[in-house]
């Protein structure tokens, strides 16, 4: 029996439903969004990249005054993923629960502030105003959301005397066998959770050999993710940068973007000047919104957080990208 030519349409019309996006339908939609949705109007300029584990794909500047590929800038928080990259190859990729404990800030390690730029690790981690590297009983084995953990995470690691310079060297040396020799990274303070200096080109290597495995975090994306956020979970949490209107877990240096409601799984660090690095959940592509936005910074509305809106922006370009349909 033949299907007449309307039984045929109708048959197809699910799979096209789901069939997956060309190439150039998804850089469209993903430049439309970059360039024209509410969001990312909000959040530029800012240049912005998707990409896979062999290379970029596409990406741009928008808005004016918008940052080249390789310009370097402040990345605050998204120092974070960087650091428990370094940590995973050191261990080979066999954490210790210790390590898990610091990586996943559960370690009590919550006085800490800032660093001074002539400091080293172990002299800003015992510094007065970081609370002379004390622990702090009420919050251990509760997550929360401070640079202390890791700070004292790296002078149990050997890297105390180390200043900016020393320990961007050693984050340096240990990520170029997967990396390459002239991959860049520094650090403005000797601060592993907030330091650091990057570009969306260099950052982007790192995200690409974490997803293709060469980099040991690669593995452990995901791995041992905890609540963080003290709504549903008080006795887990104590404080989250994240707005409590939605719920994420904390993996290894980095978040799980898995909130029931929005969230689609993405791994993700950014950071509060709104360099914002994200994998996808299926670790098939990799993108990044960077810029560095002080203003709001210290803002006591989440939505007027540069980090936010670059996660609202980039949040958009991921969707429109995986589905090749512009967000407005």
């Amino acid at each position: 029996m033949r299907l007449t030519a309307l039984a045929l349409l109708i048959a197809a019309a699910p799979l096209a439903a789901h069939a997956e996006p060309t190439p150039q339908q998804r850089a469209t939609a993903a430049r439309l969004t970059a360039e024209k949705s509410a969001a990312c109007v909000a959040a530029q300029p800012f240049y912005w990249e998707v990409g896979n584990a062999s290379q970029p794909l596409t990406g741009g500047k928008a808005g004016d005054g918008a940052p080249e590929r390789g310009t370097e800038m402040a990345i605050a928080s998204a120092s974070k993923w960087i650091y428990a990259g370094f940590v995973a190859e050191r261990r080979q990729g066999q954490l210790t629960a210790e390590d898990v404990k610091f990586l996943h800030f559960k370690s009590g390690y919550t006085y800490f502030h800032v660093c001074r730029p002539s400091q080293s690790v172990a002299a800003c981690q015992d510094s007065l105003i970081n609370g002379r590297g004390r622990q702090n009983p009420a919050t251990e084995g509760r997550f929360d959301y401070n640079g202390g953990h890791m700070q004292k995470h790296a002078v149990l690691m050997g890297l105390g005397a180390f200043g900016p310079d020393g320990l961007a060297l050693a984050v340096r040396q240990t990520l170029a066998p997967a990396l390459g020799g002239d991959w860049r990274f520094d650090y403005s303070q000797a601060q592993p959770a907030g330091g650091g200096r990057s570009s969306a080109a260099d950052y982007g290597r790192f995200l690409r050999a974490a997803m293709g495995e060469q980099l040991q975090i690669g593995r452990l994306l995901g791995q041992h993710a905890v609540c963080t956020n003290p709504q549903p979970c008080p006795r887990e949490a104590v404080k989250t940068p994240i707005p409590e209107t939605e719920s994420w877990h904390y993996s290894i240096g980095h978040w799980v973007e898995d909130d029931p409601q929005v969230g689609d799984g993405a791994f993700s660090s950014p950071g509060a000047f709104g360099f914002y690095p994200w994998i996808s959940a299926d670790k098939r592509f990799y993108g990044i919104v960077a810029r560095e936005q002080r203003h709001g910074v210290m803002s006591g509305d989440p939505s007027d957080k540069p980090a936010i809106a670059s996660v609202d922006c980039g949040r958009g370009i991921r969707a429109a990208w995986m589905d090749g349909r512009p967000r407005p």
